[in-house]
């Protein structure tokens, strides 16, 4: 008994599955990276929360511990010892957050790089989609904020800013704290305590500037506007 040949698949055919996996191969990567800063933007509120949580419990604290002594020398030991840890957390939650905006940025970058390929396979899609698929700074913004740059009230507005806003007034109020224990008048206090904020919050900006420059000084795009 003769069996037919198996039919050829013609040309078109061919290039309609080929096509059909590699939509299927760039979406599921789509949604790996979706899952993936889903997770990264849970870390940051998760984190965030966890500062600021301690942070309410280490005021209310030393509050009654202020109240029960007078602001004595109770008072003084425990706001050592507490406020420290309390900035410490604050420090490592500040470059945390500095990480994972980065890390973040560069997911965009590759969802970016993925919408590309899509209007590449169809091209008549690219009036559909709102966010970029150009993987330059102008269309990371876009794709953040759906506008081309920011203002500079939306970058005081990010976790890091705000975090490390909070960790430099903590390190004033230690700084103020400590020349308090050592008997120092109440100008020098405040004087002090100014100085220690401001070379923290400083301290803290630099710190982030130069990451995230040391981290995009070598980055090419690959699809530029």
């Amino acid at each position: 008994m003769r069996s037919d040949p198996p039919a050829k698949m013609s040309p078109t055919t061919d290039n309609d599955a080929a096509k059909a996996r590699r939509v299927q191969i760039l979406a599921t990567e789509h949604w790996s990276l979706l899952a993936t800063r889903s997770m990264t933007w849970n870390e940051i509120f998760s984190r965030t929360g966890t500062f600021l949580t301690v942070l309410s419990a280490a005021v209310v604290a030393i509050s009654l511990v202020a109240q029960a002594t007078d602001f004595g020398s109770g008072f003084q030991m425990f706001a050592l010892v507490v406020l420290p840890v309390v900035l410490l957390l604050g420090l490592a939650t500040f470059l945390r957050l500095v990480e994972a905006d980065i890390e973040d940025a560069w997911l965009v970058v590759a969802m970016n790089r993925l919408r590309h390929a899509y209007i590449d396979l169809e091209p008549e899609l690219e009036q559909y989609f709102v966010a970029s698929h150009h993987d330059d700074p102008a269309g990371i913004l876009q794709t953040y904020s759906f506008r081309s740059n920011v203002g500079f009230s939306h970058l005081l507005s990010g976790s890091p800013v705000i975090v490390g806003a909070i960790d430099a007034v903590l390190a004033g109020v230690l700084a103020a704290i400590v020349c308090l224990a050592l008997n120092a008048a109440v100008p020098v206090q405040v004087a002090v305590g100014c100085i220690a904020g401001l070379a923290m919050a400083s301290l803290l900006g630099l710190m982030g500037v130069r990451r995230v420059r040391r981290v995009s000084s070598d980055y090419q795009p690959l699809f530029p506007a």
